[in-house]
Order: structure tokens, then C-alpha cells, then sequence
């Protein structure tokens, strides 16, 4: 069902209205509401009161799992409070970096169960109290309350409120006195320091004759539009943002600025509930030499912080995918695109390739993607050439491309960047828009530095995923592929890398039979996470294997000489490790342990950690001898032999984590071993961790059972 315009516009007064009214009883100066949209892609800006659109275009349309105030607000289903700017650089960095203002803010959820609707935000005078007083947060509930019950009567009425093209933009009060305000503006006119009036969105509204006289244009010209527009000489960003500051902190700022030839004014901005009061003066400040002239018309102040916010979000991107899931996620929200396209050049083979998508249309990937570089098409054409192509609509494009082979049915407006790293063209990025665009010389400057980061971004994803490729295949060629299926002997292994960072790591692990009735067992671990960590894992595992052989499995002798030949590799990893030769005809095992975390033995008895002594690692000292332990193992028993990564998290005392581990080993025997093994390792699967896991676990059957490895 449509909602037309006014009836829409009627909403968003509504809401604006009950938004005013809490501003105004808490004594917040201005603030917003987000909406989500019909499909929940995105929280979209919908009202604004005593805050101007521009300030808060980065975050205009925001993606619901980017870490912001107002998403935090959403997900913890509660007021999440920013009191300065300390804070916010502290709890969200990116809004820091696009809003370096101190301003305190209050961002309340509009939820009901489990239905959400958006989130709205208050901003108060800066260095705010530490907590929100309960006056304050019972007002902010109270109107959370009353937007939450209008837009779900306005839905379930079938007039339901959507998100506007642009923000509604509200003054804090309304402007009930423009007689008296009329008379003010007449009886300032003769003072000799200029006057002027700037609402919420920065544009002038009142200007006295003084001022005319020392900004140098005609009133005509100065009412209505922007000073940093209408005047060239204040077009530097700089001036542009101490606005912002005032309109953000609510605090009187200052700036000196020279009118060419050489007229320097001293400009004083004092926040109100309209907007801001200006008072310019001639200033006796000499600041020649520090005016640059004959300067391009810089970027905006806005259009920059909105660069730094997509910039600081693709610093969080390690692998291609995280580029593609992060620019769909975090990008396209804010610059209102529907659809994303990634591609890169192919050089060997000469053709584009796709890279990944979000919402792109199918048929015109189908057409594009594995096309030669060569081929006449907006995509490789910008892919090849590195000029950036931007189509209004579809029919600009087709006046362009008349002879594509497939005619896009779907978007409308194009934009189409080249990815360029060190001068050269790498590949293309594509944004679609649902609705014709008009993209505007503020707006292709932010796509062009858009299209550079991203640039940027892939590139370094490229090279870290191309050493992952590297480093994972020399890690799984220097583990073992399978084990060794030994009468009276069951065993099982896992193996997990870690999900921060580069996913390889030096846990090892391997079964070396000496006789059918004989097998040593091995596991350990190489310090750090690194291509060094993984080839000296198998370099030790090599070495291992090989001492294993000449002394017959001893433990104590081999962990001596693997020891005292890493220390003649003079390497600057250290390794621990645990070694042990089990006759499966006694059920005797003989073990060593070089710092190493203990064994867990889980028998019909009961289970235990194996007190093993223990020795140092392998790599510190050439001299170190490894004492021995033995001990009988019995059928059905299992030994649990594991890295560090199964027991270590953040804040978890280690003897409470193996009482833990073990506990879970004594639950679970009886199970097939295979299943015993993954029982342990799921109980931290699905957990961020660190370091890699490995784990190896043996059971010893009556030797009748036969071979058997689950």
C-alpha cells in the first residue's frame, strides 16, 4: 500500500514534534531519529531537530551491525550514553573520527518485544555528568514509548511511517516571534560589528547592513545560502568545521579569516536553539603569509569526515570476502547504493574477473563477468582505463552504450570507480542505485576517494589472502594426513587454527609405530602464529620422528635431542611438547613432558591430570634432561593429549579449564572415540580464539578387538 507524501511528511511532523517536546524538558539542544527500513537493510536518518543534515552524512544511512551508539542502543535494548568526546573517541572510534567534536549524546531504543523500530539520539552540552539522571532517562523512556505506540498505530492502520528520501529538518523550538524577531534584526542594523543568523543547516536568514559591508556581497546574494558556498574566501574546511563544533558542542567558537585583498575578520559563533548568532569584526591580527591563495575550491568538511569514516571502516577488512561483506555492509548504507560489483583485472589472461556482489543484478554478471579486458562496456572500460564512468539513470548509460549486448532492467543510476593501486588500474568497483542519481562534484569526489580505498583495501586483502593460501598449505603438508591403525590401539586427532589473525600456527601432533604391539605418540607446540612457527613445527616433527627411531621411542632421550638441536638452530622460537611410548601388550607407558600442559587420563576409576614431570622447553637450554614417568594405561581408558589453545581464554584459570576439560572427557567415554573427540573441541568451536588447538586422544582395546580407529 503507498503512502503518499503528505501523509508521510504528517508522520515525521508528528515525530519530530514529540522529539522537540523531550529535547526541550531534558535540555538537549538538538538530536535525531533513525528509522529502519521496510526490509531492515538499514537505520535510515529520518528527523532531525537543531542538527544539520550535512553533519551527519556518514551515518545518514547506517548498516544495523555497525558499531555506533545508536546500533549499540538496538542490540543492548537499552540507553547507551556518550557523556564527551573522551568517551566517544574511547567506546566508538570511527563516530570520533567523522564527528571530532565534544558533544554528549543519549541514544534510546524504540523497540516493543520483539519488534524494533529504529533508535533516536538527544545531544546535550558537552562534559555531560557521568550517568544520565533518572529524571532524564524517565523522560527518554517516556517518549521512546510514545514514538514506539504512533508508528505501530500508524502500521497497523496501513499508513505506516517509512524512512524519507532525506531528513525531515526541525527546528528545536518553534518559530512562534518573527514580529519581535523582526524588530531585534531592525534595531541591530546600525551597530557597527556585522550580525548575522545562520539556522541549524548553516544557511544565513538575517544579516545587518554592517555585516553586507564587511563580508562584501549583496544581501540577495547572502540570505538563504551557506557563508562557505557564497563566499570563496571561506570555502577552506576549516571554517566550515568550527561550525560544526558549535552546532555539535553548543559552545561559543572563534576564527580569523582574511577577505581579499586584505581585510581580516574575526568571526565569533554563538549556538542557540535556532541555530547560531554570528558577530564579525575587523581584527588587528596579522596573519599574512598563513592565507593560501589561488587555491582549488577545497572539499567540503562533511564530504572529508565522510572519506575518513569509509576509510576507517575498510581498515577492519583482512581477506577479500571481508571487503566485499564490509563495503556491502558498511558503504552502500551510507551512500544510498542498492547494489555492489567487485571486480579485478586479470592481466595473464586477459579478461575481468568477479571478486564478489551484494544485490547485483545476475544477468548483468553473467554478461561481465570472464569478459576480455577489451570487451566495449562501461565496466571494462573504467576496469582498463581507470576513468570512473557515473550514469544518471539507464538511459544515460544506453545513450552511451548503445550496443551492450545486455541492457540492464533493474537499476537505475550507475556508478561505476576503477580500483587504481601504485598509478595502475587493478579492476572496477560497481554501485548501483535503485532511483536515478544525480551525482554532483562533491559527491564523485567522495566516490573517486571511495574507489581508492577500496582499492587499497583489496590489495592488501589480496596479498594477505595469497599468504594465508601459502602458509595453510605448508601447514597441512608438514601435519600428517592420517594415522596409523594399530591392534589393541584406537585413536583420534583434531586439528583447529585460529579465527584472529593469520589462521596458522606450529601445534603438532603425530603416532609413530615401532612394532605392532609398540607406538610412540607426540604432540606440541612451536610459539607464534607465523609461516617461521609453521615450517620449524615441521622441522621438529621431522626430528622427532627420526630420535624416535634410534632410540627405540625412549622419551626422556628423544625430547633431549630434539631439544638440543633446536638450540643449535639457533632459532628464536621456543616449542613444548609431551612424548611417550605405550606397549600395548602391558598397557605400560613410558612419558616426558618439556613444558608442556599435563595429560588427562579419564579411566573406569575416575579421571585425573597426569602429574608429569616436568622440564623445560625445547629450544632454551642444550644441558636440559626430561625426566620420565610410567604408568599402566588401562583398556578403555583414554589419554587425552592437547595444546594450549583448548584450555587458554581470556581470564580462565588454567586449573579450572583442565578440571573442566576433563570432566567432559569423563561424561562422554563410552562414545566412539571420534565422537569423544569432537564432544571436546565443540566446546570452543564456535568461540573467537587466538591460538590453533590440536588434540590427540588413545585408547587401548583388548587386543582381540583388532584394529580400529574411529
Amino acid at each position: 500500500m503507498k503512502v503518499s507524501t503528505n501523509k508521510r511528511a504528517q508522520g515525521l511532523d508528528h515525530l519530530a514534534d514529540t522529539l522537540r517536546t523531550a529535547f526541550h524538558e531534558i535540555g538537549a539542544h538538538g538530536g535525531g531519529l533513525f528509522l529502519y527500513e521496510p526490509d531492515d537493510s538499514a537505520l535510515v536518518l529520518s528527523v532531525l531537530v537543531g542538527v544539520p543534515r550535512d553533519l551527519l552524512l556518514p551515518w545518514a544511512r547506517t548498516a544495523p551491525t555497525a558499531k555506533a551508539p545508536i546500533t549499540d542502543a538496538i542490540r543492548e535494548q537499552q540507553v547507551v550514553w556518550q557523556p564527551n568526546g573522551e568517551t566517544m573517541v574511547r567506546d566508538y572510534p570511527r563516530v570520533a573520527i567523522t564527528l571530532p567534536y565534544d558533544f554528549s549524546v543519549a541514544c534510546v531504543p524504540l523497540t516493543s518485544g520483539q519488534e524494533e523500530y529504529g533508535a533516536f539520539f538527544a545531544l546535550g552540552v558537552a562534559d555531560g555528568p557521568a550517568e544520565l539522571s533518572a529524571r532524564a532517562r524517565a523522560i527518554l523512556a517516556a517518549t521512546a514509548d510514545t514514538i514506539v505506540a504512533h508508528l505501530r498505530e500508524a502500521r497497523d492502520q496501513g499508513r505506516p511511517v517509512l524512512p524519507p528520501v532525506r531528513p525531515r529538518v526541525v527546528d528545536p523550538v518553534p518559530d512562534e516571534h518573527e514580529d519581535e524577531d523582526g524588530a531585534i534584526a531592525r534595531m541591530v542594523r546600525p551597530i557597527r560589528e556585522g550580525l548575522c543568523a545562520l539556522d541549524v543547516d548553516g544557511r544565513i536568514t538575517t544579516v545587518t547592513d554592517a555585516a553586507v559591508d564587511l563580508l562584501g556581497k549583496p544581501r540577495e546574494r547572502l540570505l538563504g545560502s551557506r557563508p562557505w558556498t557564497v563566499l570563496p574566501w571561506l570555502r577552506d574546511p576549516v571554517f566550515e568545521d568550527r561550525y560544526r563544533a558549535a552546532i555539535m558542542s553548543h559552545r561559543p567558537v572563534q576564527f580569523t579569516a582574511l577577505c581579499p585583498p586584505d581585510r581580516w575578520l574575526s568571526f565569533h559563533l554563538y549556538p542557540n536553539d535556532v541555530g547560531i548568532s554570528v558577530v564579525i569584526t575587523r581584527t588587528d591580527v596579522d596573519r599574512r603569509g598563513k592565507a593560501g591563495r589561488g587555491r582549488r575550491t577545497p572539499t567540503r568538511a562533511g564530504e572529508l569526515y565522510h572519506i575518513l569514516h569509509l576509510a576507517s571502516a575498510l581498515t577492519e577488512a583482512v581477506t577479500v570476502d571481508d571487503v566485499v561483506d564490509l563495503v556491502a555492509r558498511e558503504i552502500l548504507p551510507a551512500v544510498g547504493a542498492s547494489g555492489l560489483a567487485l571486480f579485478r583485472n586479470d592481466r595473464r589472461a586477459q579478461r575481468i574477473r568477479l571478486l564478489g556482489e551484494r544485490g547485483f543484478d545476475q544477468a548483468v554478471l553473467a554478461r561481465v563477468d570472464d569478459a576480455p579486458l577489451d570487451t566495449r562496456a562501461p565496466i571494462t572500460h573504467a576496469a582498463v582505463s581507470g576513468v570512473p564512468g557515473f550514469f544518471r539513470s539507464r538511459v544515460e548509460l544506453e545513450l552511451v552504450y548503445p550496443d551492450l549486448a545486455h541492457r540492464p532492467a533493474g537499476p537505475q543510476g550507475w556508478a561505476i570507480l576503477p580500483l587504481i593501486t601504485s598509478g595502475r588500474p587493478i579492476g572496477a568497483c560497481v554501485l548501483t542505485f535503485p532511483q536515478p542519481h544525480v551525482f554532483t562534484v562533491q559527491r564523485r569526489a567522495v566516490l573517486n576517494s571511495l574507489g581508492g580505498l577500496i582499492a587499497q583495501a583489496l590489495e592488501r586483502a589480496r596479498l594477505y589472502d595469497f599468504k594465508m593460501h601459502l602458509a595453510q598449505g605448508l601447514q597441512s603438508g608438514l601435519l600428517p594426513r592420517s594415522m596409523p591403525d594399530l591392534p589393541g590401539l584406537h585413536s583420534a586427532y583434531r586439528y583447529l587454527p585460529g579465527t584472529e589473525g593469520m589462521d596458522i600456527g606450529g601445534d603438532f601432533y603425530d603416532q609413530i609405530p615401532l612394532s605392532p604391539t609398540v607406538s610412540t605418540a607426540i604432540i606440541g607446540d612451536v610459539q607464534g602464529h607465523s609461516v617461521s612457527a609453521a615450517a620449524l613445527m615441521g622441522q621438529l616433527r621431522t626430528a622427532a620422528l627420526a630420535y624416535t627411531t634410534v632410540f627405540d621411542g625412549d622419551p626422556g632421550q628423544v625430547l633431549a635431542h630434539t631439544n638440543r638441536l633446536l638450540c643449535l638452530m639457533e632459532s628464536e622460537l621456543f616449542a613444548s611438547c609431551v612424548h611417550l611410548r605405550l606397549d600395548m601388550s602391558t598397557g605400560r607407558v613410558r612419558m616426558a613432558r618439556a613444558g608442556h600442559p599435563e595429560p588427562l587420563l579419564s579411566s573406569p576409576g575416575g579421571g585425573r591430570v597426569m602429574d608429569v614431570p616436568d622440564g623445560l622447553l625445547l629450544g632454551i637450554d642444550p644441558e636440559a634432561e626430561y625426566p620420565v614417568l610410567e604408568f599402566d594405561l588401562p583398556p578403555r581408558s583414554i589419554l587425552a593429549l592437547y595444546t594450549d589453545g583448548l584450555i587458554e581464554t581470556p581470564g580462565a584459570d588454567l586449573d579450572e579449564a583442565k578440571r573442566g576439560v576433563l570432566n567432559c572427557l569423563d561424561a562422554v567415554r563410552g562414545l566412539p572415540l571420534d565422537e569423544v573427540a569432537e564432544e571436546l573441541v565443540g566446546r570452543v568451536r564456535a568461540e573467537p580464539r587466538e591460538d590453533d588447538i590440536a588434540l590427540l586422544l588413545l585408547e587401548p582395546v583388548p587386543l582381540e578387538d583388532g584394529p580400529a580407529r574411529e
